[in-house]
């Protein structure tokens, strides 16, 4: 993929969603970090669903820590790993009440201290709610940036390099949020809907395979 095809890619993805955002609910920067912990290695459905009663009775680090994790894992139950997610939430709690007055920090090496958070969570974080241009590497995105010939690489590191690289800077805020919706939706892992989709014929990937 080129530089200009680059720009039609984004332009197009512009012009079908002028303004993108996650699909996770949440209405604070905090409640989106828990949100994003919690939807590691599951659907973000899954998540809202958990969230939606646990933030209606505890949405601050001082009311989760108060609920405590016997409590917290009723809410989060149905979601993978919530054992150990219930964990890192509390600690996150605990020390974004110690560290931090109980407000989200907005430098990466303060959110990748907290437990529970890597470089794709505290991407996240940045982007959605503190309006950074950053991108957050997921299957989703990782899969796309490979299979379009966007960014090429066998690390997520080494995609995220490449994005941040490659996308043109006035495309950068919304491209991660652009790149997961087309993942999810129309580049699929196992059979991505070419003869549906809007970019294919910037694609470097080409599905021969004829529409249902």
């Amino acid at each position: 993929m080129n530089a200009h095809q680059r720009i039609q890619f984004f332009e197009r993805l512009q012009k079908i969603n002028p303004h993108p955002a996650t699909e996770l609910e949440y209405t604070t920067p905090f409640e989106l970090l828990i949100a994003v912990i919690l939807s590691a290695q599951a659907t973000d459905v899954s998540v809202n669903l958990a969230t939606r009663r646990l933030f209606a009775i505890a949405n601050t680090p001082e009311k989760i820590v108060a609920l405590g994790e016997e409590n917290l894992v009723t809410y989060i139950a149905r979601i993978g790993l919530y054992k150990s997610k219930a964990k890192h939430v509390m600690a996150t709690c605990r020390l974004l009440i110690d560290r931090h007055g109980g407000k989200v920090p907005r430098e990466r090496s303060a959110l990748e201290a907290l437990p529970g958070v890597g470089r794709k969570t505290a991407n996240v974080v940045l982007n959605s709610a503190f309006g950074e241009p950053t991108i957050a590497v997921d299957t989703h995105i990782f899969r796309v940036g490979n299979r379009t010939g966007l960014a090429t690489g066998s690390t997520v590191d080494k995609v995220e390099q490449q994005l941040l690289k490659n996308v043109p800077e006035r495309f950068r805020l919304n491209a991660h949020h652009w790149l997961i919706l087309h993942g999810r939706y129309t580049c699929k892992a196992r059979k991505p809907l070419c003869w549906n989709c809007i970019v294919a014929d910037v694609c470097d990937f080409r599905d021969k395979t004829p529409p249902p």
